[in-house]
């Protein structure tokens, strides 16, 4: 396990430093885009989408940091003072991308495909309302979890690792 992409729930996060020490966390960042907007006017929202794309559009670490210092003294001097400091504090906990091959980098910024994988079951349990226990209700989730592993979700590959495979062989010397 190499990488945990998340929201910022704390309990996860430092459970993931208890467990699995090598991993590294990456805050999802839709989730954060979305945490921002929150201390955003909803007439400023599409201005601050472009700042925050901006910072994540950057080819190297470097520059994104410095792109986000300069979206934070932007939002300061527009007045938006909690959106600054939430940008100020956590974009750091978004950029653990950039540790890994470029290649994997549109793949690995969000979560969406949990994501989506939790929208369909949510789907499901509403449709069908009050179940009668948790086991009913959790049958059911875990009926639809067999049915994606069983189907295309689980046939289809997410992502090519060669190219992680490869930067671990030249960072330890190994010869592929």
């Amino acid at each position: 396990m190499k990488l945990i992409i998340s929201d910022a729930c704390r309990g996860l996060v430092e459970s993931i430093a208890d467990y699995l020490p090598y991993a590294q966390w990456q805050r999802c960042m839709v989730h954060f885009y979305r945490n921002v907007f929150s201390h955003v006017p909803s007439t400023k929202v599409r201005e601050v989408t472009h700042m925050l794309k901006a910072i994540h559009a950057q080819e190297k670490r470097k520059a994104a940091q410095e792109k986000a210092d300069a979206v934070i003294a932007d939002l300061r001097g527009q007045r938006l003072t909690r959106a600054a400091d939430l940008i100020e504090e956590s974009i750091g906990e978004t950029l653990t991308y950039y540790g890994f091959p470029d290649s994997h980098w549109r793949k690995i910024r969000t979560n969406n495909p949990l994501e989506r994988i939790m929208k369909e079951i949510r789907r499901r349990t509403r449709v069908v309302g009050a179940f009668p226990d948790g086991q009913s209700c959790l049958n059911l989730a875990a009926a639809r979890l067999r049915h994606i592993a069983a189907g295309k979700w689980s046939a289809r590959k997410y992502m090519n690792m060669a190219p992680l495979y490869q930067e671990q062989h030249k960072t330890h010397g190994a010869v592929a």
